[in-house]
């Protein structure tokens, strides 16, 4: 995919009309030429349908991608309520699917026959393979279904969320999903018409919402994430008798590198991750330093495009799905998911990143998404504009978050601990930043108590080195002050940390001299990349060339563990 071929699902643009892609309504929709459909044909089965059958259901798994050989197809969509929506009707040579066909997830859309039809049908397992064989085809079709995805998500084609718009438990669902690339409408339980309608009839308590109306017609009361996705079908399960050549734990950029570079090269490769695609770089409204990026690049963009990469190459991509202990017995690894699955694997590598860094203070996580919050996305931007905004940190996720926001708050007062930001932030940043009309730097800072009112932020109160303390009125305050690494759950195994809890790798004196792998652990066969590693610099570029870099030492593990095998 080239810089100028900008098709990957990006969750964090703003919101456009469907009307935004129909000049790509060829490249959505394209007929397969006879040749093409001679090369799909290795791959595929035939298959008819009468009139009127059902080829795939909306909240079902459908068996594949289907090209249409003769006849006529109506795609739909189904509200809560049963009313349609006609997203396209495909005819001899088009294709009917979109991503939830190349991953095996149920099947967003309906596809019923309007004719008689004659149908190739490849599974996506075979999908995958004629991707990887004919790449103009494969091509085609990766742009075809990431664009159908992208129309999808722009007419909220998929469950309704129904509540209150500034509501926490709402906010983190519908982050959720867009973080994850699946399409859904929100709507607002107190004005909006659509809401009144689906609630009409049914018993709700406040303590119910949000509802979640899914496309397989039940309904969710205030669920979480993880409730959600495996209602929706995106949680997988797995084979138990499996054993993966890599577990990576973590989709950040190094998770997600590591996954695409070893798939491609013929590993058998599995990703775990408790919330979506991204990790910390997500956070970043736009990466203007990453290398082929002149114009710049979202970070949740850039995990989006690497998400892409690793379902084409057939990455088993578990999310949201939590590792929550991992042992090694006779060369092997463990893990135990939240879920109460296993999972094998000859190697794991540790991908995990850091926690968002949060002020000890009392009483501090009650405020969280009540007015506290740690990402800057077009959802957080819609709630500050035209309000006065508090920033905390002087990073370059803080720099980023700063000038996008500025774009939709009234003003926003960046607070930081130092004397400037030239020691923490990029040149490019410290100069838009400085461009600004309605920002302001306050140095010499910290910050000593959070106050409410109703239950929602309402004020803060900050200490400055200079002048003393200062109460400053505002509803929304975010975070940027930095990560500790998310380790906590490593110390069962043994693995070896520094001071500050980053993983030690390679041959240190920690490691005791051992001949390790230079991003190997103490424990073998047990990698660790990206910013969870000591003395990684937290850089998206850096975290992805660890992900390159792990799997040749991988590739050199496992055949010296062969040997070793054979030996023994």
């Amino acid at each position: 995919m080239t810089v100028a071929d900008d098709t990957s699902i990006t969750p964090l643009e703003p919101e456009v009309p469907y009307s935004s892609l129909e000049h790509r309504a060829h490249q959505m929709f394209p007929r397969l030429s006879g040749t093409e459909i001679l090369s799909a044909s290795r791959f595929a089965r035939s298959r008819s349908f009468n009139a009127g059958d059902s080829i795939f259901q909306m909240g079902h798994v459908a068996d594949g991608l289907f090209i249409l050989l003769r006849g006529r197809v109506r795609i739909s969509s189904r509200d809560p309520q049963g009313h349609t929506t006609l997203v396209t009707e495909h005819d001899e040579g088009h294709f009917m699917a979109e991503m939830a066909q190349l991953t095996g997830k149920p099947s967003l859309v309906d596809a019923v026959a309007m004719t008689g039809c004659d149908t190739l049908v490849l599974r996506p397992d075979q999908l995958r393979e004629l991707i990887i064989a004919d790449a103009q085809l494969g091509e085609h079709i990766m742009r075809a279904l990431i664009l159908r995805r992208l129309g999808l998500i722009e007419q909220g084609l998929g469950p309704v969320i129904v509540g209150h718009g500034d509501d926490t438990r709402l906010l983190r669902l519908q982050g959720f999903l867009r973080r994850n690339a699946y399409p859904a409408a929100v709507l607002d339980a107190r004005n909006d018409a659509d809401a009144v309608g689906l609630l009409a009839g049914l018993t709700s308590t406040p303590d119910d919402f949000p509802l979640v109306f899914c496309p397989d017609g039940s309904v969710l009361r205030a669920p979480d994430e993880v409730e959600l996705a495996t209602r929706l079908g995106l949680v997988p399960t797995f084979c138990a008798s499996q054993c993966y050549d890599i577990a990576i734990i973590g989709a950040g950029p190094a998770g997600l590198a590591a996954a695409v570079y070893a798939a491609t090269e013929g590993l058998c490769v599995v990703v775990f991750d408790q919330r979506a695609p991204g990790g910390q770089a997500g956070a970043s409204a736009r990466i203007e330093n990453y290398l082929g990026f002149p114009t710049g690049i979202s970070g949740q963009a850039l995990a989006a495009r690497a998400f892409q990469q690793a379902l084409k190459f057939g990455v088993h991509v578990a999310i949201p799905s939590a590792v929550t202990r991992i042992e090694r017995s006779r060369g092997r690894f463990m893990l135990g998911l939240s879920d109460r699955q296993c999972v094998r694997a000859r190697t794991v590598v540790i991908a995990s990143g850091a926690a968002y860094r949060k002020p000890a203070m009392p009483g501090f996580d009650r405020f969280e998404g009540a007015g506290l919050y740690y990402w800057a996305s077009p959802i957080e931007a819609r709630l500050v504009k035209g309000h006065d905004v508090v920033l905390i940190g002087g990073g370059n996720s803080a720099g980023q978050a700063v000038v996008f926001l500025a774009n939709f708050a009234k003003s926003i007062r960046v607070l930081i601990r130092g004397h400037s930001l030239e020691a923490t932030m990029s040149r490019y940043l410290i100069d838009r930043i400085g461009a600004l009309s309605n920002v302001s730097i306050c140095t010499g800072c910290t910050l000593e108590s959070l106050e409410a009112n109703d239950g929602r932020l309402a004020r803060i109160r900050v200490r400055h080195r200079q002048s003393g303390a200062e109460i400053i009125e505002t509803r929304y305050l975010f975070l940027f002050i930095g990560a500790d690494p998310n380790t906590d759950w490593l110390a069962s195994l043994g693995v070896r940390l520094d001071e500050r809890g980053f993983v030690l790798t390679g041959r240190t004196e920690a490691n005791n001299g051992s001949a390790c792998l230079p991003l190997e652990t103490n424990v073998p066969g047990l990698f660790a990349i990206g910013d969870v590693r000591s003395g990684a610099p937290k850089r998206v570029a850096a975290a992805v060339g660890d992900g390159a870099a792990v799997v040749s030492q991988i590739h050199a593990w496992l055949s010296r563990d062969a040997e070793e095998s054979e030996v023994s």
